[in-house]
């Protein structure tokens, strides 16, 4: 299984912010949009980090309430790890346990078209371990 059919299966609806958006601008819009990270970009479209709930969290208990003055380009990740509609569930799993992060932009060629989430990794994986069980119980029950 690929990042594509999970692509294909949740959407491609990306939520994306500039650098010069308040941490309060983006507490609405992760709340409103019920996504736990956005997206950075720049004039011309292309990822220059990335905001995590995890971020914003930091912050509030580094500063307290100052925090939610503070601009995204303050608190973004600014290397951002991608993937490509090609790469296999199993290696996304990985690259996300090893970097602990939970969300991932999807990138092809040079073009964000899409976001994943562990979410979205975990219930496709369980999707196909339950499908292959239902194989192997027809297998077998006509063996």
């Amino acid at each position: 299984m690929t990042v594509a059919t999970i692509l294909s299966d949740k959407g491609r609806d990306i939520v994306t912010a500039r650098e010069t958006a308040s941490i309060t601008e983006i507490c609405e819009t992760l709340a409103e949009r019920k996504i736990g990270a956005i997206i950075v970009t720049d004039d011309a479209g292309s990822i220059v980090g990335i905001l995590s709930e995890r971020d914003i969290v930091r912050s509030c208990a580094a500063h307290g309430a100052e925090a939610l003055h503070k601009t995204v380009a303050e608190l973004m990740t600014r290397s951002v790890i991608t993937v490509s509609p090609d790469d296999n569930i199993a290696t996304v799993m990985e690259r996300m346990t090893s970097g602990r992060f939970r969300h991932m932009p999807v990138v092809q060629g040079d073009k964000l078209v899409g976001v994943i989430s562990i979410g979205d990794v975990v219930k496709h994986r369980i999707a196909e371990a339950e499908r292959e069980a239902e194989e192997m119980r027809s297998y077998i029950a006509t063996a």
